[in-house]
């Protein structure tokens, strides 16, 4: 099993510069190239699966089957309110930018520093649903069914459009259905990958 940090989390060293979900993409390449990876089985949850998206349609080399949990990519839908929210946003930028700063976001935005800032809206704001067609590997999109970060709309947008692949919502989960019911993902995930082996 091999399992890193993203510059920028975890132990690994924080960001110089504001990164793109292409630049996460083109380091966790460069990587799997320095380890002589090909044809791996791929696990990756939530913004992990954006950069496996993009991985998954660029360097099909790297992956033969991918199991993508909470996958993140598609754009939420927005209602009147979250248009007002944005609105409300730039006019208090333009006149008070501190109070912006603190007052709107959420709060995981809120606790970024400046540079990690600039990267999230860079990696929040791109639609990743064009990389779908050009997936060559079996994916299986995993979501838990009360999932508010990832709902199982989005799920299903990203199996629709990656050819070959299932969706399996689990009932009763969220976001993080893997550490809710371990033994019932595991369940899913052995099950996926014994049906598609490396071989």
């Amino acid at each position: 099993m091999t399992a890193f940090d993203f510059p920028g989390f975890g132990k690994s060293a924080p960001l110089e510069d504001a990164w793109s979900v292409g630049d996460y993409a083109a380091h966790a390449a460069h990587l799997l190239d320095g380890w002589g990876i090909r044809g791996a089985r791929l696990i990756a949850h939530s913004f992990g699966g954006r950069v496996a998206l993009k991985l998954l349609s660029e360097r099909r080399d790297l992956f033969r089957s991918a199991l993508l949990v909470g996958c993140a990519g598609v754009p939420p839908r927005r209602g009147v309110s979250y248009r007002a929210k944005v609105r409300a946003y730039r006019i208090a930028k333009k006149i008070a930018p501190r109070f912006a700063e603190r007052r709107f976001g959420s709060p995981e935005y809120r606790s970024l520093s400046p540079l990690m800032r600039e990267s999230y809206k860079k990696i929040v704001n791109e639609d990743l649903t064009p990389c779908l067609g050009g997936i060559g590997a079996r994916v299986l999109y995993v979501v838990g069914e009360r999932d508010t970060a990832t709902p199982p709309y989005m799920a299903k947008i990203l199996c629709a459009g990656t050819k070959g692949a299932e969706c399996a919502v689990l009932p009763g989960l969220g976001h993080f259905c893997f550490t809710e019911d371990p033994a019932r993902f595991n369940a899913v995930a052995h099950e996926f990958f014994r049906q598609n082996p490396d071989i």
